[in-house]
């Protein structure tokens, strides 16, 4: 839905139920009655153990897997409090598989989409520039992947994320296969990014660090099947520095985040 006077307001989840069958086991509940809405604007952060069905939810919202039960809803505003159900906004992701593709370069894998979307040559590679600019890749246009280090090919793909223009950006573990010390570094530059945008973004993470950071918002998952066991706000201003990480508020939220995941992430162990 784009039409004139209203505007991208929220993802909602409404009673979201997942099943993955199988012709030789029994089916696999991922997700059972999840509730939750992702609002325009914000970064959301979704923590829970391995295997409690986060990036499935982000799969189902992206449009990629059709739930079992339950449904996903786009709502849009005219500003005056007025909310409609309206056609999936513009949407990209970053998976934490860099996914580029070996034989183009850098500039023309940020350009990719844009390509098959029949865009002017000169237009999408003015695009991707840009793009390519804002994660701080200038002079690396014409480098190939094999070229690149890890966080140079996850800026790569977050630059073909960007280039797009999404309303909506998510973020599947996208630092998960990086260095400790170049997470930090991209933590730091995404945050810069997320917040001069103004984006609605989805992350998927197993670190809590990264989610309080990164987010306004935090969803902590249980066990599978994964449902909501809360969702918590993130009490720190941005811009965001990783010095905010030594605060008082930044080790509450941690500790309380903690707390609903530990026995949690018992029971996945055991799944």
């Amino acid at each position: 839905m784009s039409s004139l006077g209203t505007r991208f307001e929220a993802i909602s989840i409404e009673g979201l139920s997942h099943r993955f069958l199988s012709r030789n086991k029994p089916p696999t509940t991922a997700l059972a009655d999840v509730s939750v809405r992702f609002p325009s604007g914000k970064v959301t952060s979704i923590v829970g153990p391995s295997g409690c069905g986060k990036s499935t939810l982000l799969l189902i919202m992206r449009g990629l897997v059709k739930a079992t039960d339950g449904q996903v809803r786009f709502l849009y505003g005219n500003g005056s409090g007025d909310v409609t159900v309206g056609d999936a906004p513009r949407m990209a992701t970053v998976w934490q598989a860099f996914n580029l593709l070996p034989w183009r370069t850098v500039m023309d894998n940020v350009a990719f989409g844009l390509e098959l979307s029949g865009m002017p040559t000169a237009e999408r590679r003015a695009k991707a520039a840009d793009a390519i600019r804002a994660v701080e890749l200038s002079g690396f246009e014409n480098h190939y992947p094999g070229q690149l280090s890890g966080g140079m090919k996850q800026r790569v793909g977050l630059a073909r994320g960007l280039v797009m223009s999404p309303d909506v950006l998510f973020l599947d573990e996208p630092f998960g296969a990086l260095d400790a010390q170049t997470r930090l570094y991209l933590q730091e530059q995404l945050s810069t990014l997320v917040e001069s945008s103004g984006k609605t973004v989805v992350l998927v993470t197993h670190s809590i660090e990264e989610a309080i950071f990164l987010g306004d918002h935090v969803i902590v998952m249980t066990a599978r099947p994964g449902r909501v066991a809360a969702t918590l706000d993130v009490p720190l201003p941005r811009p965001r520095t990783l010095d905010m990480q030594k605060e008082p508020a930044f080790g509450d939220l941690f500790t309380e985040i903690y707390g609903l995941l530990r026995e949690e992430v018992r029971k996945s162990m055991l799944n």
